[in-house]
């Protein structure tokens, strides 16, 4: 199956080529013009490969997609849509069926919030500096092909000693009737000793059965930090296989967090390297699903040099017939001593028919360094739940607060108050089974009216 969806990308890359001629300059055709020798040669994951072991690329595949590119929309989208994360000091950018939305963002101090497209040109040397240098050695083929096939994306520029106060609040929007096929590729560029807080909303404002690849480049200048918070909150129809490839140099810092609070098929991989020495990554996820969703997530963190830092923790609720899998690996290269890397994901399953596969793994080519790593997959404390029934509590709120209480190890390191408020609510419901798909489109988007 996986020959005729790879011939099916290549041919309909050949089909758009001359429209990206057109469009590209020399440098971006020929990134694409490489992805597609590189998809070419190695195509889509399968099950032999390592990291895609517990992913069924078929069930992704089962719905025939439409066309990859996409008409930007002549609609007013703030009239559909609105975020319900209140008192968050933010600037707000929307990206529609992973086209640039929103007019550029003036910023403080020089930085820069604008198209992918925009970026080739009236940015080009910043552009041509970082992009797909990251993704390129990444050797996967959802990443070859966003590559080849993104038209348009976001591009974050922060110059060197800019700290930007206000959050950048990114609203990724699916819409529109029927299936879809999204790309997207995204570039965030920190010089240095700068700053910056980003929040990815991911939202569906109907119930087509989308499928959406979302390429993230992110390099974190000497001193930097980058704090990045992914809120996937998407249908059970979707499928989405998120990429987010980080470069740190020395003195930087990234915290990630990547919360799936509801979706279908949902594969999330991470990549974090250390470039250059005393830099720290802090890396928390936590996946909610139910009845047939399936979230899959993947991590690398590479040390490459020494006096480096990464502290990683992921936690998963299951429920029903809910599948996960987690796999993470740390190498440790030769010479990166005095690293610190902890690893650690804990599951719960609070059905028979829930599965969860998780494989931590250490690969350690220095000996002076402290690096640990674990799973757990488990049920709920009995001892715990007979504590809260004894002093009155009933059985299925004891059971809720023992959930919550699990999943707020990840909460609590959230920085933006009115983020972790709101991100609390949502999964207190949740896990109440109130927040069945995305609550903030304002449509009744099963009625023939729906222009979204």
């Amino acid at each position: 199956m996986n020959m005729d969806i790879n011939k099916k990308y290549i041919d309909i890359f050949e089909s758009c080529a001359e429209q990206f001629r057109k469009s590209d300059t020399d440098f971006m055709f020929a990134k694409r013009s490489q992805a597609l020798e590189d998809f070419r040669k190695n195509g889509l994951p399968t099950a032999k490969t390592e990291n895609y072991r517990n992913f069924n690329i078929a069930d992704i595949f089962s719905t025939e997609f439409g066309n990859v590119l996409q008409n930007k929309t002549n609609i007013d989208l703030n009239e559909y849509f609105k975020c319900e994360v209140e008192n968050m000091d933010a600037e707000v950018v929307l990206v529609s069926n992973g086209m640039y939305y929103d007019q550029n963002k003036v910023l403080p101090n020089n930085a820069i919030v604008c198209s992918l497209k925009e970026a080739q040109t009236k940015h080009r040397d910043i552009f041509e500096k970082y992009y797909n240098t990251s993704a390129a050695n990444f050797g996967d083929g959802f990443v070859n092909l966003s590559t080849m096939l993104a038209d348009d994306g976001l591009f974050v520029y922060i110059p060197d000693n800019v700290r930007l106060e206000k959050t950048l609040q990114i609203i990724n929007l699916n819409h529109g009737f029927g299936s879809k096929n999204i790309v997207k590729r995204n570039l965030i560029v920190l010089g240095e000793n700068s700053s910056l807080s980003v929040v990815v909303c991911d939202h569906t404002l109907n119930s087509s059965s989308n499928f959406v690849i979302d390429t993230t480049e992110s390099f974190i200048g000497k001193g930097s930090k980058l704090t990045h918070y992914t809120i996937q909150n998407e249908p059970d129809k979707s499928s989405l296989v998120s990429n987010h490839l980080a470069e740190l140099q020395g003195d930087a810092n990234i915290e990630s967090f990547v919360l799936t609070l509801h979706g279908g098929i949902v594969r999330n991989n991470l990549r974090v390297r250390f470039n250059g020495e005393h830099s720290d990554a802090n890396l928390l996820g936590l996946y909610l699903i139910d009845r047939k969703q399936y979230v899959d997530n993947y991590t690398l963190i590479e040390h490459l040099v020494p006096n480096c830092n990464s502290n990683e923790l992921y936690k998963g609720i299951l429920d029903e017939q809910a599948r996960g899998s987690f796999m993470g690996k740390i190498i440790v290269h030769e010479g990166a001593q005095k690293t610190a890397a902890y690893q650690t994901n804990r599951n719960l399953c609070l059905t028979g028919d829930a599965r969860m596969t998780t494989k931590p793994q250490l690969e350690i080519y220095a000996d002076d360094v402290q690096c640990s790593h674990g799973a757990t997959v488990g049920q709920l404390d009995e001892e715990a739940l007979f504590y809260l029934r004894q002093r009155g509590i009933s059985t299925k709120e004891a059971k809720l607060m023992l959930m919550f209480a699990f999943a707020n190890d990840i909460l609590m390191n959230m920085h933006i108050e009115p983020l972790k408020e709101r991100i609390s609510n949502m999964i207190n419901s949740r896990l109440r089974g109130e927040l069945s798909e995305c609550s903030n489109c304002l449509l009744n988007c099963e009625g023939s009216n729906c222009k979204a």
